[in-house]
């Protein structure tokens, strides 16, 4: 039974992350049925103020020893390059050695690869620190689309709001459902998300310009609802497929169909979130067949249907395309 949880903090601590934590764990919730925790924010040195990087202050309430005896040990967001206390270190390989669970929220992953906890295993982070989680900690197998991974005692989540719902997913499973609903309800966020990461990422235009095919993928980029072939391109831009095709992919980085795929997709986001048009018209102005093909290749990229994505970041002002003056 999830009773004790420790949060190990260090400079520059992260407040929001912390704060999930404390949101979650840290508040007495008995009148709505939550069974109150023994929560504990520890550090090395409990009567210094530890910086943060938004102007204020945090002051641990618990050594770092107060960690030792915890159900859960967790980790929020900091500086991915440390420091990393070895006592920190220890605590959190001891605690997977008795049983106990630990988990990290966004760059808290740092902390486990650190202490050796996630070689071998799945885990994940902020999709801005995955790469760079995978080359620090190579035996380590990052999911960078996933909200929140758990392997055996390990949790991790992706950035900031993700450790919501890492924090409501272990709830859920220590302590049921209905107890992670109810702090869900208080908290006025959903107990469960739909989708990854990759709905975040905004995708972006090819930063480095293509030496020989320049010309030819900024008219691409005007005529996504056309239909385009390798033989069609080639000959815009006045070479043979073959070299058309090795050019693509040295100058690129990827096959023709791979680049107008998801430069469709990006589209489709763009129209989704900024207008009031149906999937179908969206398909039709990407250049997508059918809106059965675009959500297809939505739900491939993006791990969500359109609409589903549409009712997450469509702002309240989205409108349809003003008509065109004949």
């Amino acid at each position: 039974m999830l009773r004790t949880v420790a949060v190990l903090v260090e400079e520059p601590v992260a407040p929001f992350e912390l704060a999930v934590l404390c949101e979650v764990f840290g508040i007495d919730r008995t009148e709505d049925g939550v069974p109150a925790f023994d929560f504990r924010v520890c550090a090395e040195d409990p009567t210094r103020v530890l910086a943060t990087k938004t102007g204020m202050g945090i002051v641990a309430t618990h050594p770092l020893e107060a960690a030792r005896d915890a159900d859960l040990i967790a980790i929020p967001g900091g500086s991915v390059n440390g420091p990393f206390r070895p006592e920190a270190l220890e605590i959190l390989r001891d605690a997977v050695d008795r049983g106990a669970r630990v988990l990290s929220v966004c760059s808290g992953a740092f902390w486990l690869g650190e202490a050796g906890l996630l070689d071998g295993r799945d885990c994940g982070t902020h999709w801005k620190y995955a790469e760079l989680l995978g080359q620090r900690f190579p035996e380590a197998r990052v999911d960078i689309d996933a909200i929140y991974v758990e392997d055996g005692p390990v949790l991790t989540s992706a950035g900031t709001a993700a450790g919501i719902d890492a924090c409501l997913h272990l709830v859920a499973q220590e302590l049921g459902t209905d107890v992670a609903n109810r702090i869900a309800r208080r908290m006025v966020v959903p107990p469960h998300r739909a989708g990854g990461q990759r709905q975040y990422v905004e995708t972006p235009m090819p930063v480095e310009p293509s030496d020989s095919l320049q010309d030819v993928l900024d008219w691409l980029s005007e005529h996504l609802d056309e239909d385009h072939s390798v033989p069609s391109l080639a000959a815009r831009a006045n070479m043979s497929e073959r070299t058309f095709a090795r050019r693509f992919g040295q100058e690129v980085g990827t096959t023709p169909h791979r680049w107008l795929t998801t430069q469709r997709i990006r589209r489709a986001r763009h129209l989704l979130e900024t207008t009031t048009l149906d999937v179908e018209a969206i398909a039709h102005a990407c250049g997508f067949a059918t809106a059965a093909v675009l959500r297809s290749h939505f739900q491939k990229e993006l791990g969500l249907p359109p609409l589903q994505y549409r009712k997450t970041f469509a702002g309240t002002m989205a409108r349809s395309p003003e008509p065109a003056v004949l």
